[in-house]
């Protein structure tokens, strides 16, 4: 492993800051500090043709999701985007650059969902919100100007676990109908025990204490960690699911799982694409989209998956 020197700087840099690990954050001050992160280090937002905000029904209440609409004319196709943050964290307005950057690089109508947020609500909670909210998109599809052939779901991170995780709901549940998904270095095993777990468990910003934090605050209790729905790689196949892009960092903790993931869709017939981006860390598309070179990288990696698979 050789980590690029511009990752190291910015590695220095935070280690000389100082501060709390997530793990020693309550969700509170952990809420604050991603907000505070996301105004210092997210790229200036683009413009994009249109934005709105809406109300759409949950399974235990509304959900609120805002549109980001770019050039073009419709029907668009659409990207429903779940955010990263550890199941606790995020917002529309901490993702509102990348979702900007999203919705112009793949010509894509982006919708994001602000899903219920742990610890208060605990798994499935967010899942069943993501899951209903790309239902809702399908649904809806002529009122929001797309085409409901072809809707993709994607996210980073947890939201990459989410991502996984709707996949699979829609195929057991008989739909929607998804065209495509994109998980950035996603969450698939509530495991610890990977190699890239021990090469990288601190001095990387995403520890493996900060994981089981996560983790702890997300489920009601370990044994939930074992249903597919939470740990995706847990499923008992794969087969019938969406072609994938999965995108990993190399110096990151989660690394091994997300590749283990590609690989088991891989074995179960379903086209995938892995990407490994060499020398960086876990959070280089967001929130540090605007410090890391890579993220552009990433950005038109997505970009032109996404219109492959969407034309």
């Amino acid at each position: 492993m050789t980590i690029h020197p511009e990752t190291q700087t910015f590695l220095d840099e935070m280690a000389a800051a100082g501060g709390k690990s997530w793990n020693q954050m309550t969700p509170a001050e952990a809420r604050e500090t991603w907000y505070t992160i996301c105004t210092l280090f997210s790229g200036g937002p683009e413009s994009v043709v249109a934005t709105e905000d809406r109300v759409i029904p949950g399974p235990h209440g509304p959900i609120e999701m805002r549109s980001y609409t770019p050039a073009g004319t419709g029907p668009f196709p659409a990207l429903v985007y779940l955010h990263g943050g550890g199941w606790v964290v995020g917002t529309a307005d901490t993702y509102q650059a990348a979702s900007r950057a999203l919705a112009n690089a793949t010509g894509a109508k982006v919708f994001f969902p602000s899903y219920r947020l742990a610890p208060e609500y605990k798994y499935p909670a967010a899942a069943e919100d993501c899951y209903a909210a790309v239902r809702w998109v399908a649904e809806n599809a002529a009122m929001l100007a797309i085409d409901p052939a072809r809707i993709a779901v994607g996210g980073d991170s947890a939201g990459g676990n989410l991502t996984a995780a709707v996949a699979l709901m829609a195929r057991d549940r008989g739909g929607p109908a998804l065209a495509f998904q994109i998980l950035i270095y996603p969450v698939t095993d509530h495991r610890f025990d990977t190699g890239s777990y021990q090469e990288f468990a601190s001095g990387y910003l995403l520890e493996a204490a900060d994981m089981r934090w996560f983790w702890d605050h997300y489920l009601p209790n370990a044994q939930a960690g074992e249903e597919p729905y939470a740990s995706p790689l847990r499923a008992e196949h794969l087969r019938g699911l969406p072609p994938a892009l999965v995108m990993t960092a190399e110096c990151d903790v989660l690394r091994d799982e997300g590749e283990a993931y590609a690989a088991r869709l891989r074995e179960d017939g379903v086209p995938v694409t892995l990407s490994r981006y060499a020398g960086t860390i876990h959070g280089f598309m967001h929130p540090l989209e605007g410090r890391l070179s890579f993220a552009q990288d990433g950005l038109a990696e997505i970009g032109a998956a996404v219109k492959t698979a969407l034309s």
